[in-house]
């Protein structure tokens, strides 16, 4: 078996590249992994370093929007992870051209691609963001997508595309939408990575408004187990939504976040609103439960401590990767 992981030297590719040549997922055992992966200022190559030597691993520096390139890597491909992704929205609401580019000009050089190289299954990895916000209840698979920044726009349109060329051609495509990922190896402007190393190096975090947005807290090892189950035995030309379970204000995990480490809202700056901010996101995730016995495993405050752990420890990781997002804003 032959795999093409776009995006696999960031955060949650790197996660899946890592645990299936560690052999995390025994039905893909032997597969030879292809990362093609563009190294943007959130790709990060050291990512790959616990599995580099592995020979069953092939790393490939390049853009999903180079068609002759894509068109060459998927010779021989049996399944294609698709995480490839511009995902900050932030920078998306400063500048969104980047995102349309990747993000839907992207996903459609490489569908196109697989299509003409007959892949066998086409998951294409998405966000929660795409629903938009919900009051009360949570998203099932089936609802109006209502985004609301340039980045969940783009993510969007990708979904749309994805559906359409397996409604049109046939393609094999499955289509996953997580919430709010957290884990080691996570780019130090997010969220989570942002409040922890801010705090290790004495500095205040910035939260956002009045802190009462609601997010679902997904470990990233979790939403990988979700995307396996729908690589091997996801329906074609499905949806499958991926949670955690664990839903918190941003002033909730901040307080959480504070208490792992002995501190106090003093060390909390807060900072005007961002735009358009999605005020809660809820994802029913019933359906990959039902059909293909998904589980989280990872519960938040066992994840959120081995996460603090991580990044205490690694700082020769993150530290050049906080410098290098500061010089490209």
């Amino acid at each position: 078996m032959r795999i093409l992981v776009t995006g696999g030297a960031g955060f949650i590719g790197s996660h899946y590249v890592r645990q299936l040549l560690d052999g995390a997922y025994p039905d893909f055992a032997d597969a030879e992994v292809i990362v093609l992966d563009k190294l943007t200022y959130a790709g990060n190559e050291a990512n790959l370093k616990p599995v580099a030597e592995n020979p069953r691993l092939k790393f490939v520096r390049g853009d999903i929007c180079d068609r002759e390139l894509v068109t060459s890597l998927l010779v021989g491909v049996d399944v294609v992870v698709h995480f490839a992704a511009e995902s900050h929205v932030d920078r998306s609401i400063t500048g969104s051209d980047a995102f349309v580019v990747t993000n839907v000009v992207g996903t459609n050089v490489l569908l196109q691609a697989a299509l003409e190289a007959e892949v066998g299954k086409f998951v294409h990895v998405s966000t929660d963001e795409v629903y938009g916000s919900i009051e009360s209840g949570s998203w099932p698979e089936d609802h109006l997508l209502e985004p609301n920044s340039p980045y969940s726009a783009a993510k969007a349109g990708s979904d749309l595309l994805a559906r359409a060329y397996h409604r049109t051609h046939g393609l094999p495509v499955c289509i996953t939408r997580c919430s709010n990922n957290y884990g080691p190896y996570q780019f130090p402007e997010k969220v989570l990575p942002l409040f922890i190393t801010n705090l290790m190096d004495g500095r205040k975090v910035p939260l956002y408004g009045d802190g009462l947005n609601v997010r679902d807290w997904l470990h990233v090892s979790d939403h990988c187990q979700g995307i396996q189950l729908v690589a091997e035995s996801g329906r074609a030309g499905e949806i499958y939504n991926i949670g955690g379970g664990t839903e918190l204000t941003n002033k909730e995990l901040t307080e959480r976040l504070l208490a792992e480490l002995d501190l106090d809202w003093s060390m909390v700056q807060p900072v005007v609103d961002r735009k358009g901010h999605d005020r809660r996101y809820s994802v029913d995730h019933r359906k990959i439960v039902q059909e293909l016995g998904y589980e989280p495993k990872v519960d938040f405050e066992t994840g959120l401590r081995d996460t603090v752990r991580w990044y205490r420890d690694n700082r020769d990781w993150w530290e050049p990767l906080k410098a290098r997002s500061a010089a490209t804003r």
